[in-house]
């Protein structure tokens, strides 16, 4: 089973801010007007948010400043889960928010060895960091973005001026909140990557890396207040589209290893233990390692979020001392699960819908257990399913209950 979803993606070229990812929302789409309405149901007063444009590096693109009267209190998270709790805003907004704030909360209590109830904030404690973080949170809303990707995050050298004094460059809470993000450094000596800026895309961002498979559908550039010493344009590009998801992973762990002192005649064991522990696939390939010596290379491909138990696996049941491993995408095609008649009854097949029509297969363990208990050649049994075609199996699909309509894989899982 497919479906169509919104989903965006966070080109960070020359780094992220709350003003700048603000900025780019309303540049892709999001309505000036219906930031500013749903904003107003914080009752924050004495600020004015005012939206432009500008032209850096001949691109054009939009400016947002929030100009506010109170100067910079120090708000606690008690103090801002108030006022976004008390708000007249949608619960998925509030808590949106809610977390982004609770990230920053505790960078910051980290960075200076105080507990989080204790943090006072500083910049990001302004109406204009609270407009940035719940603008943000509103944008997604209403533009409806189920996934935010976002690409690796340079990290410049310098120091910021702050209300802390002087702090080097990445600020202390950038880094700590950037623990697990992909990022890389930049010879820049100027300030890239906010506090808020890392903390909504901590918050927010569900993948790291290159641009994810998607047609596109807009396309937006928030800018920056600052001129970038090397003359790059300072914005950040945030791309929508649609991508089709599946009932099954579309991201996955490709986990490797070569064994050149190891018997193979307990792969079938280890292989039927790694698809328990939710292996996608499992194969065994003949090398030729160093030295002449045959060996072989052990590649398994699984969901990310399995994939310890089967690293722990690999190295409990084989000769390996250390494993490789990467996350690729895949696309695989729609399938269901359902039977055909056959003389010796009911068999499964699998009806996989490619870009050129449907394609009905058999289940070969299914055609094994007819073909032993009627002593038929499987052959046969394999020629039944096939002249059953397409037409039985949407009858006989069409009578299944929903609780057994797999819109999955099945019983076999493949790569």
């Amino acid at each position: 089973m497919t479906d169509h979803c919104a989903i965006a993606y966070l080109d960070c070229f020359s780094g992220i801010s709350g003003d700048m990812f603000l900025a780019a929302l309303l540049d892709a789409g999001l309505p000036e007007a219906e930031l500013r309405r749903q904003l107003n149901l914080l009752g924050l007063a004495n600020y004015t948010l005012s939206v432009g444009k500008k032209t850096d590096g001949a691109i054009a693109a939009t400016t947002v400043i929030v100009k506010a009267d109170e100067g910079h209190p120090h708000r606690s998270l008690a103090d801002i889960r108030q006022i976004i709790r008390a708000s007249g805003l949608a619960e998925p907004v509030k808590e949106r928010a809610l977390v982004i704030f609770s990230l920053l909360a505790e960078a910051e209590a980290k960075v200076h060895g105080r507990p989080v109830a204790s943090v006072h904030f500083h910049e990001v404690g302004g109406i204009d960091a609270i407009v940035d973080i719940v603008g943000a949170a509103i944008g997604l809303e209403t533009l409806k973005i189920k996934r935010l990707h976002c690409s690796p995050l340079p990290m410049p050298r310098g120091w910021v001026n702050c209300a802390h004094g002087l702090l080097p460059l990445p600020a202390p809470a950038v880094c700590e909140l950037l623990q697990g993000v992909p990022s890389y450094g930049s010879e820049l000596t100027q300030e890239l990557v906010t506090p808020t800026g890392a903390a909504i895309v901590k918050a927010l961002a569900t993948g790291y890396g290159p641009m994810p498979p998607m047609t596109i559908t807009g396309v937006g550039y928030g800018a920056g207040s600052q001129e970038l010493s090397n003359a790059q344009p300072n914005l950040l590009r945030l791309i929508l589209g649609t991508a089709r998801i599946v009932n099954e992973a579309q991201e996955v762990e490709v986990i490797e290893t070569h064994l050149d002192d190891w018997s193979p005649e307990t792969f079938p064991y280890l292989s039927e233990r790694l698809f328990t522990l939710n292996a996608l696939d499992v194969v065994l390939i003949p090398i030729q390692m160093k030295k002449g010596r045959p060996g072989f290379l052990l590649r398994v491909i699984c969901d990310r979020a399995a994939s310890l138990p089967l690293k722990e696996c690999i190295l409990s049941e084989t000769t390996a001392i250390g494993l490789r491993f990467r996350t690729e995408q895949r696309w695989t095609l729609p399938r269901e699960m359902g039977t055909v008649p056959t003389p010796w009854g009911e068999v499964r097949v699998k009806k996989v819908t490619t870009p050129t029509g449907e394609i009905l297969t058999p289940e070969y363990e299914d055609c094994k257990r007819v073909a032993t208990a009627y002593g038929v050649p499987l052959k046969e049994v394999y020629a039944a399913v096939g002249c059953s075609g397409c037409n039985e199996f949407k009858a006989e699909l069409s009578s299944l209950s929903a609780q057994t309509k797999l819109m999955h894989f099945g019983y076999k899982r493949d790569n």
